[in-house]
């Protein structure tokens, strides 16, 4: 530290100190540059502070590097960086690490007072600060938070509860619910108590037959008890003959937009479809219940790098419980929720108005889910000729297209953007009918509007044409296709399934390239590297398809890069979040996933491998380490 003292002379001739003088031209130069920092010792030393110089300190302040530059942007202009610098709750500059730490320190220094006369030497450059730098291992990479652009937080957290998606045959799921009921003594010792699960399906038990009420009174334990129990795609449900009781009496006739499967006597066997399925009884909603499976489902999501969810089906007890939420604490990931109620009559005064709400600003509510047709699996898809597999039915339209259009206009009118669920090809078209009349009217805009078709799943090759011309974003789950695989050309027939799952066709048909990616979890697995995995190389999980290894029409697969541009940036854009989420882009969310293995590079079979090291929401570590 003798360096802050002045210089000293030697001695002169006559043997005394010449020490120097303020007044020297050499003395005067040290002076003017030292004055400033030995009257800031001085104030340390007599008990002041030097903070009152120091710029504002941020405890996020840090970058991520990865030397081998396996920053994934999905920013056109700058696709991998070594590194990304995290400001708060924002990503505030990328690049190489040098250039960045070069940056940081002059944005530090301008913010000091004193910055255009205090330049601190060795050695006391220890009071400038050192930028906190997080090199990632060599074989990981970072991507941008990920998206689900189409889920149902609560119905996971449900299914959870009582997952039937393994089971292989009726007697398999009997054997699960006995498992359960003798679990929990307090179903156990109340026969009153509902017994509620989720996942089962027909198509692959032996013989693909629906299942019947009776069969649940074959297992002693189960029998007079209330069983509710729902397709995998949540569009039938299987309920025993207590609760079929508590039905009756039931309506002779089918109800407009479900179906009552009845035996040949005209007697139902327990099993309702869509619309039917609102003749069931069910639990109230509690808030304990929804916690309970919110906490679930949250803790699932992150684990696997989800930091932004779009909840495809939330009524408006749903959106009270997540606002109130939002309103006590900051959420534990980012919700956009469709609102839905069900409803011919406009409800859009039933559900609030929420852009970036609460805590942290992480619930947004400015989108509706309607519904027009059924599902596949359940022989509920809308199909404009009948199924190839039952000809005796065509699918079930769950609206009146007159009830439809005149709800898409008046929510149109009200400024929310309409998401409707669409499967088959006649559904499909009547919603594209729709849109084409709302978006003919000059005061409506695409962009503005911007109009989703969630599923959009079996479409004409015209219509496929016809989405992209209008602008409609279609959003899609690429699992959906491997799942639905063993069956799906068998129930279509080899011409309609051409405009099925046609995830390239619908791609190249946008003109904006946006076409979004979700799971549907529960109905799928909620990692969304199933969805990835499924998009890119239209496979199952074990590495075969009805088409052998090389996929099922894998002309429909996508590249790697669009795959991850479907789950954020094109899942921001359906959102109208694009200016803050979907890429590592300057002035963004600092919401950011590092996997353990580059997953845009790696064999096909070892993508499902990769596991979340870190998930990142906001520059604050939600699941992991950094």
């Amino acid at each position: 530290m003798g360096s802050s003292s002045p210089p000293v002379k030697p001695a002169s001739p006559s043997g005394q100190s010449t020490s120097s003088s303020t007044n020297s031209p050499q003395n005067r130069s040290w002076w003017a540059r030292s004055w400033p920092l030995a009257l800031l010792v001085a104030l340390g030393a007599a008990g002041g502070t030097l903070t009152w110089f120091k710029p504002e300190t941020h405890s996020l302040d840090y970058a991520v590097c990865s030397v081998n530059r396996t920053i994934y942007t999905v920013d056109s202009d700058l696709p991998n960086v070594q590194c990304i610098f995290v400001h708060d709750t924002l990503i505030s500059d990328t690049g190489d690490l040098e250039d960045i730490t070069l940056r940081w320190r002059d944005r530090w220094w301008s913010e000091i007072p004193l910055a255009s006369v205090i330049h601190l030497p060795w050695p006391f450059n220890f009071l400038e600060p050192s930028l906190r730098v997080i090199n990632i291992p060599p074989d990981s990479i970072v991507v941008p938070g990920l998206t689900d652009a189409h889920a149902h937080m609560l119905h996971y957290g449900f299914k959870m509860n009582l997952n039937l998606e393994d089971c292989t045959s009726v007697d398999d799921v009997l054997s699960h619910l006995k498992a359960y009921v003798i679990a929990h003594p307090d179903i156990l010792g109340d026969p009153t108590r509902w017994i509620e699960g989720m996942g089962w399906d027909q198509n692959k038990w032996p013989g693909a037959q629906y299942p019947h009420a009776n069969d649940f009174d074959r297992e002693p334990l189960l029998r007079g008890r209330r069983i509710s129990l729902a397709r995998i795609d949540a569009h039938a449900s299987w309920v025993s003959n207590r609760v079929l009781q508590l039905m009756a009496p039931l309506p002779k006739e089918d109800i407009d937009g479900g179906l009552i499967i009845r035996d040949k006597h005209g007697k139902p066997t327990g099993i309702f479809v869509d619309n039917a399925m609102s003749l069931i009884p069910s639990q109230p909603f509690s808030e304990t219940r929804a916690i309970e499976y919110f906490t679930r489902a949250t803790s699932d999501a992150l684990a696997v790098g989800l930091t932004s969810v779009h909840d495809a089906f939330s009524v408006p007890e749903e959106i009270h419980f997540y606002r109130k939420l939002s309103e006590t604490q900051k959420l534990p990931l980012r919700l956009y929720l469709m609102g839905s109620v069900n409803s011919d009559d406009y409800w859009g005064s039933q559900i609030p108005r929420l852009i970036q709400h609460g805590f942290g600003g992480r619930l947004t509510v400015r989108s509706v889910k309607l519904f027009a047709d059924g599902a596949l699996g359940s022989f509920g898809a809308a199909l404009l000729e009948p199924y190839s597999d039952n000809p005796s039915t065509s699918g079930i339209m769950r609206v009146r297209p007159e009830a439809l259009a005149k709800l898409v206009k008046e929510f149109s009118i009200d400024g929310w953007q309409i998401n409707i669920h669409c499967i088959g090809d006649r559904a499909n078209r009547v919603v594209l009918d729709i849109y084409d009349d709302i978006l003919a009217n000059a005061s409506f805009s695409v962009d503005a509007l911007r109009p989703r078709i969630e599923h959009a799943q079996i479409l004409t090759l015209d219509d496929i044409k016809r989405i992209g011309k209008l602008g409609v974003i279609p959003s899609v789950q690429p699992t959906h296709a491997t799942s639905d695989m063993w069956y799906a050309e068998d129930r279509l027939g080899p011409k309609r399934i051409k405009g099925a799952y046609a995830y390239r066709a619908l791609l190249n048909a946008s003109p904006t390239r946006v076409l979004p990616l979700g799971s549907d979890f529960p109905v799928e697995g909620i990692n969304p590297l199933l969805g990835f995995y499924a998009a890119v190389s239209r496979l199952s999980v074990t590495g075969d398809s009805p088409h052998g290894p090389g996929g099922w029409y894998p002309s429909e697969r996508l590249t790697r890069a669009e795959a991850l541009k479907g789950m954020t940036l094109d899942a921001a854009y359906a959102s109208f979040s694009e200016d803050i989420l979907g890429s590592l882009s300057i002035g963004k969310k600092a919401d950011f996933v590092i996997l353990d293995r580059d997953i845009m590079t790696v064999p096909i079979e070892d993508i499902l491998s990769a596991k979340v090291t870190a998930t990142v929401i906001d520059g604050e570590v939600v699941y992991g380490n950094l």
